[in-house]
């Protein structure tokens, strides 16, 4: 933050930060002037100072990774300890993991985030527990998805229906999987050297040792081996 001298008053520096992809400008009417027009109008409003505004052109909100624009923001944020202030949410990222990773990024280094249009004011107490709230409920969706995924895949092994990736030990034919004779013996002898107190490493490096390949003819991981043990459609 920065203090004003001549009012005695601290004023929060702000860094603006506008994207827009060429599609979204003609769809959504959210031009990078008019991103930018919003940004100054509000920061003018509350007597904040802005340092500057970053800008990606015509770049996907998909990814955050592949953005300079945002990155030079963050970065700049970070070290002055400002607020980072988008127009939306959508500008910041499509994706709500990405943007609480950024929040929890600004937070770390004692910034703030702003969005104008969800009204996410985290410079204020009130801010800051909504923007929360959004997190436990982005938590507490993914894990209703993870439950419905884990139940569906469940139904699918009891049935021997096939899903992706196949598993070890069976083949896909049509929509069911068949056990593979061959891969199921492996998988026998997996259970075998587990249960003799072998370990996990040194299964795998057994199996590659005998040149035998893997899923697609790929090499053993101590991960696949414990896939496999934990896994398995059936117990061997």
């Amino acid at each position: 933050m920065l203090k004003n001298r001549r009012k005695g008053v601290i004023t929060i520096k702000v860094i603006g930060y506008v994207r827009v992809s060429t599609d979204e400008q003609v769809r959504e009417g959210v031009s990078l002037e008019a991103q930018r027009a919003k940004i100054e109008a509000w920061a003018e409003a509350l007597d904040f100072q802005v340092l500057q505004i970053e800008e990606d052109a015509g770049i996907s909100g998909k990814n955050i990774r592949a953005r300079e624009g945002l990155k030079n923001a963050l970065e700049i944020a970070c070290k002055e300890k400002a607020a980072l202030v988008v127009y939306s949410l959508s500008r910041l990222s499509r994706s709500t993991k990405d943007t609480l990773m950024v929040a929890e990024m600004l937070d770390a280094a004692g910034a703030d985030l702003v969005s104008l249009s969800e009204r996410i004011d985290t410079t204020s107490a009130s801010g800051k527990m909504i923007f929360r709230l959004m997190a436990v409920l982005n938590e507490f969706e993914r894990d209703q998805i993870s439950e419905r995924t884990s139940a569906i895949l469940q139904h699918k092994k009891s049935n021997l229906d096939a899903y992706s990736p196949t598993p070890y030990g069976y083949r896909k034919e049509g929509k069911k999987l068949v056990a593979d004779s061959d891969e199921q013996k492996i998988v026998r002898r997996i259970y075998r050297l587990r249960k003799k107190g072998f370990s996990i490493r040194f299964i795998a490096k057994s199996l590659n040792r005998r040149k035998i390949p893997a899923k697609k003819g790929g090499v053993w991981h101590s991960s696949s081996i414990h896939y496999i043990l934990r896994n398995s459609i059936h117990s061997c």
